[in-house]
C-alpha cells in the first residue's frame, strides 16, 4: 500500500463534501508529474491525506482513500469547464483521475503545525517551492500524521 497527500480547496471540493458523497473523482489536476502519479502508481486501497488548499488555514482535514483506477478526466473535454484542455482527445487523453473515498474527518492538522514536528520534516508538501497538487507519503509520515491526529 502507497501513502499520498492529495490537495483540494475546500470551495470546490471538501472534507466534508468528499464525506457526503461518499466518493469524488480527483478531476482538475493539470500538472504531469501529479497525473503520473495518479495514472501509474496510485492503487485501490492506497491511504490518502485529505489537504484543503488555497483557503485560510491550509492542512490536512480527513482521511480518504483511492477508490479507482485512473481514468480520463472528463473535464477536459468540455469547454465550458476551467479545466477544458483544447489539445486533448477522447482517443488521446492528456489529463487522467481517479476517485477518493473520503474515510472520516480530522481535525485540521495546518500546514503550521506540520512544519514544527520534526518527524515530517521531509514531507514533499513541507518542502520550499512544493506546489504539486498530489504527492507521495512515506510510510514512517503517514503513521506520523496519525499519531498526530489520534486516528490510529
Amino acid at each position: 500500500m502507497a501513502y499520498w497527500l492529495m490537495k483540494s480547496e475546500p470551495d470546490e471540493v471538501s472534507i466534508d463534501d468528499a464525506l457526503a458523497a461518499g466518493s469524488v473523482p480527483w478531476f482538475g489536476v493539470r500538472n504531469y508529474q501529479a497525473r503520473n502519479f495518479m495514472r501509474d502508481q496510485m492503487q485501490l486501497g492506497d491511504g490518502v491525506l485529505f489537504y484543503h488548499s488555497s483557503c485560510a488555514e491550509p492542512g490536512i482535514a480527513g482521511i480518504a482513500e483511492v477508490c479507482s483506477s485512473a481514468y480520463p478526466d472528463h473535464t477536459q473535454f468540455d469547454a465550458t469547464s476551467h479545466y477544458y484542455d483544447p489539445k486533448s482527445t477522447q482517443e488521446n487523453p492528456r489529463w487522467m483521475m481517479v476517485d477518493v473515498r473520503a474515510i472520516k474527518k480530522t481535525r485540521l492538522l495546518s500546514l503550521a503545525e506540520m512544519r514544527t514536528h520534526a518527524e515530517l520534516a521531509d514531507m514533499l508538501v513541507l518542502q520550499k517551492g512544493s506546489r504539486l497538487s498530489i504527492t507521495p507519503v512515506t510510510s514512517a509520515e503517514w503513521q506520523a500524521v496519525l499519531a498526530l491526529l489520534d486516528t490510529q
